[in-house]
This record gives structure tokens, sequence and C-alpha cells, in this order.
């Protein structure tokens, strides 16, 4: 699971490979979801709202680079860190 991302303790991955749509692993606190890239829907699993409301700031900010991350990934090269929510 390479993490790209870390911030206010969530961590953000992407699998080598994965399945579409376009998304990222988030884990907080033992919990984890599954968000769309492109639309920022859950599809899969559970975090707290706050940390949401962060990965959704977050995820508006680099898009770009989470797309690029994911054709990367599907690609299985190297993938870039993507800077942190300040």
């Amino acid at each position: 699971m390479p993490v790209i991302s870390r911030f206010f303790g969530i961590v953000i991955a992407l699998y080598w490979n994965d399945h579409a749509p376009a998304h990222f692993h988030a884990k907080y606190s033992g919990d984890e979801a599954v968000i769309d890239i492109d639309s920022g829907k859950l599809l899969n699993g559970s975090l707290p709202r706050r940390a949401l409301i962060m990965i959704e700031e977050w995820r508006i900010v680099h898009r770009d680079e989470l797309m690029k991350n994911w054709e990367l990934a599907c690609q299985r090269k190297p993938l870039h860190d993507v800077a942190p929510l300040e």
C-alpha cells in the first residue's frame, strides 16, 4: 500500500493495479474509507465526519495530482508524494 500523504493522523494510499473507478484509500484511527478521486464520493467504508471533511478539502486541492498517481499506480510505477492538508 503506497502511502502518498499523511495529515492530522489521516493516511492516504493508492494500491497498484487497483480496480476502477479511480479512488484512494484513507485510514484514520483504525477506520478505513475508499473515496472516488473525481467526485469525492465515499465508495466503501467509513470515517468520522471531521476526517471526511478534511479529506474532501484535501482531495479538491490535489485532484489532478491524485489522478496522475492513479495512472501511475495502474501501470505499477512509483507514485509521487502529495502535499498534506495544512
